[in-house]
């Protein structure tokens, strides 16, 4: 198991001319130590990964790696709609010492199932790390299905998904027809308590940018026993979560955390700024918290 509990998937901040700010960076770094995040996910999509070139994403996961300096489990997004490029990546990771891989499914492609399926194969025989095979249909245009990750979850390097698909069925089946050693871990903030029952062992998390500690406490209360409390963190971040989704990832948290001085910087085009009405109902719901 990479790790159990709460993965946050980090933003990327940038300074002012839009490149990557590495002292921010190392700030954000010390406050995930500091505050009981299980692992750190680093240049996916809430990194804003589409958007950071080959160049930047190594040297970005690089910095991490080393600050982190094996504290927690550093993962890696290395996927791309480009099976060379993938491999690359995740070859780069492996050798500064990442210690997972998070790989989204080709988006644009729209490649069948057999080609999902080649996709990671190709990966996984080109890398011994460990694989979190990454599912948001939404994002994507295509979802992996039951029968494919069953596929895919008997290649030893492939040890579990990021279920962002929205699909409680789909993860029911997933949970039932793999091995019990295979992991899912919720893609969505707002079903994290949900899945857990179901038998998840965490999250990969938006909301822990911002609130490591208590999405750490949601996953262990649950693992404890502590269902009651539990459920009320879940319930009592909800509609901070609906308002984080309100226009897509990461345009929302990075408007979240600059409202709350962390001085991330804005996102990259074509990502663009929140609307000032959304702004309003995301910043009310943030008021509603003594930070």
């Amino acid at each position: 198991m990479l790790f159990k509990g709460s993965g946050v998937a980090l933003i990327t901040p940038f300074d002012k001319y839009n490149k990557v700010n590495y002292e921010k960076l190392d700030e954000l770094i010390d406050f995930h130590l500091k505050n009981n995040t299980d692992a750190i996910i680093v240049c996916g999509t809430t990194g804003e990964s589409s958007t950071l070139s080959n160049e930047e994403k190594k040297d970005v996961i690089k910095y991490v790696v080393e600050k982190v300096n094996k504290k927690i489990p550093v993962i890696a997004g290395t996927g791309s709609n480009n099976t060379k490029i993938a491999i690359e990546m995740s070859k780069y990771s492996q050798s500064i010492g990442a210690d997972g891989l998070l790989i989204v499914t080709p988006y644009y492609n729209k490649c069948t199932q057999e080609g999902l399926f080649l996709h990671y194969k190709e990966i996984a025989n080109n890398t011994s790390l460990p694989i979190i095979l990454y599912n948001v249909p939404s994002r994507t245009g295509v979802n992996i299905s039951v029968d494919t990750i069953i596929k895919l979850s008997k290649i030893d390097n492939i040890v579990g998904i990021k279920e962002a698909s929205s699909n409680i069925s789909q993860v029911s089946a997933i949970l039932a027809k793999t091995n019990k050693d295979f992991c899912v871990y919720s893609g969505n903030d707002d079903q994290v308590l949900p899945l857990l029952s179901l038998g998840s062992v965490g999250v990969i998390s938006v909301l822990a940018n911002i609130f490591p500690k208590e999405v750490h406490d949601l996953c262990y209360n649950f693992f404890d026993g502590n269902l009651e409390e539990s459920r009320k963190i879940q319930f009592k971040y909800l509609d901070l979560i609906n308002s984080l989704f309100v226009q897509v990832n990461p345009i929302p948290i990075k408007e979240a955390m600059n409202f709350l001085k962390y001085d991330v910087g804005n996102c990259r085009l074509p990502l663009c700024d929140m609307d000032n009405s959304q702004k309003n109902i995301l910043h009310q719901n943030l008021l509603k918290f003594k930070l």
